[in-house]
């Protein structure tokens, strides 16, 4: 009897799925490859684990491409690794608003400091939202300016 696999999110790349999962893996903190399976010519399933959460990449279906609204949320720890990310995720892509871009091979990302997710969870409400107002002008995440609007305070 075979074990029954976890669930994991199916990603459609227009191709590059292998490019795009090895990438993902020398880019991203614990991040791997774990099976490549040729599907036809040029085309490949890949499975991989992304800081412990499994997807799979599929390439060759030209109907189907990512999606902005399907993203995938990276939590980083400080803003060296925050830029370091996001540099290296939007290279070749173009970069959203509010911690979100979209890679080379289409992909959705967000990347989000703790720190912000602290920020906007802290039950000073006021502090939190000039945080987040703070945020809203941005597109990557700048952890200090967003701590500076969180500490000021009122007149």
């Amino acid at each position: 009897m075979t074990d029954r696999p976890r669930s994991r999110m199916c990603i459609f790349l227009k191709d590059g799925a292998e490019e795009a999962a090895r990438f993902y893996a020398a880019t991203l903190p614990d991040t791997r490859v774990d099976h490549v399976q040729p599907i036809g010519p040029n085309m490949a399933m890949v499975l991989w684990t992304c800081m412990g959460t499994r997807y799979m990449l599929m390439d060759g279906n030209k109907a189907f491409a990512p999606k902005h609204d399907h993203s995938i949320s990276v939590a980083t720890l400080d803003q060296a690794e925050t830029d370091r990310l996001w540099d290296a995720l939007t290279e070749g892509g173009s970069e959203g608003n509010c911690g979100w871009l979209c890679d080379r091979f289409g992909v959705h990302w967000q990347i989000v400091p703790t720190a912000l997710t602290h920020m906007l969870s802290d039950p000073d409400r006021e502090a939190a939202g000039r945080a987040q107002a703070a945020m809203m002008g941005m597109k990557k995440i700048d952890i200090a300016t967003m701590r500076a609007a969180f500490d000021k305070v009122p007149a």
